[in-house]
């Protein structure tokens, strides 16, 4: 499928609540692209189909995973949602034809991050995060080290993410935290 044929099956697939995030999350990532000199294409691309999964239900997430033979934890098996990154991937790949596996990789991590996260990882990581119908305490402090920092404001997401989950007492994804620690390892090493 090329991009105007992927567009409009996601409109028909997603609520317009959902489309309307995607397209903001388009939006944020493109930016972010241009200011780290990532390719926007890809990101773009990444950024429309980061929840082309979304729309399944915890049942249908569970038996996609298993018939793709994907690892359910023991966290995603207690909190279904958050397979739809990696069934997303799946998806991304074998309904809308992406090949590139750097766009199937930021999809598939981005509700929890992981280690070793790419440029590309972050910015869909992070836009998703921040798109401009998202309001929360510290949303603009992130939105404004996005603009200069992109490691640090994905640290700062990592952190917000991490805060939450555990004030309402759910479970913390351990990429989360691998993906929060990387990132603060890679900062040290730096100075």
């Amino acid at each position: 499928m090329n991009r105007t044929e992927i567009e409009a099956d996601l409109k028909k697939k997603l609520s317009a609540k959902r489309f309307r995030h995607t397209q903001n999350v388009v939006e944020a990532a493109s930016n972010l692209a241009y200011i780290y000199g990532c390719n926007v294409d890809q990101v773009s691309l990444a950024a429309l189909l980061h929840d082309c999964a979304k729309y399944f239900s915890d049942q249908q997430l569970l038996q996609y995973a298993k018939k793709h033979h994907l690892k359910v934890d023991r966290v995603s098996r207690y909190n279904q949602q958050l397979l739809h990154g990696p069934v997303g991937a799946i998806v991304a790949k074998q309904t809308y034809g992406v090949e590139d596996v750097a766009i199937l990789h930021a999809i598939c991590y981005h509700t929890t991050g992981c280690k070793e996260m790419t440029t590309l990882d972050e910015i869909i990581y992070l836009a998703d995060y921040i798109e401009k119908d998202r309001s929360f305490p510290g949303i603009e402090d992130i939105r404004k080290m996005a603009d200069t920092n992109l490691d640090l404001a994905t640290i700062m997401a990592l952190t917000n993410s991490i805060c939450y989950v555990a004030s309402v007492g759910d479970l913390i994804h351990k990429r989360t935290i691998d993906a929060r620690n990387d990132l603060i390892i890679k900062n040290k090493k730096r100075k």
